[in-house]
């Protein structure tokens, strides 16, 4: 997620929170963005000022615009998320190889998470290896959105080990 959308999201949580110059603050009153510098929060929040998405009040609260709650919807649903029964310590013995092209960067960047989050270790940029098989849900739906001819699968007669 970009940290575009995290900044919109956060604004438009509809929670009663307490605010300080404008942005609302968690329980100790700092702001919820705890893994960004302050200058890549700033100059991300001058962006969506400057596309629009969001306005500063006179009150000197900041609110998400139409154009930012439409922003926001229209990047809901795009690319489902999915979860899966394996842990860490299952056997990686499924190769994964994928050429994704270059103009579908958020679904190849969204496919990677989605490996490290079924524990699969990269070898090479676009060479994995992890427990197998893929949730079937999962596989399903690349080929849905087309990101299966995209990708090979191999069975390894043995795990692989990182060490």
């Amino acid at each position: 997620m970009s940290v575009e959308r995290e900044i919109l999201e956060y604004l438009n949580k509809n929670e009663a929170n307490t605010r300080y110059k404008g942005v609302r603050v968690g329980f100790l009153g700092l702001p919820d963005f705890k893994h960004y510098k302050y200058q890549t929060l700033a100059n991300k929040f001058s962006i969506l000022s400057k596309k629009g998405f969001v306005k500063k009040m006179l009150n000197g609260e900041y609110i998400v615009t139409t154009k930012g709650k439409i922003f926001l919807e229209k990047g809901k649903d795009i690319l489902k998320m999915f979860e899966t029964e394996k842990d860490e310590n299952s056997p990686k013995d499924l190769l994964i190889v994928y050429d994704i092209e270059e103009n579908k960067k958020k679904e190849r960047n969204w496919f990677r998470r989605h490996l490290k989050k079924f524990h699969f270790v990269m070898i090479q940029r676009s060479v994995w290896v992890g427990p197998s098989p893929l949730p079937e849900d999962f596989s399903n739906y690349l080929k849905e959105i087309k990101l299966g001819d995209n990708l090979k699968t191999f069975k390894l007669s043995k795990g692989y080990d990182e060490k």
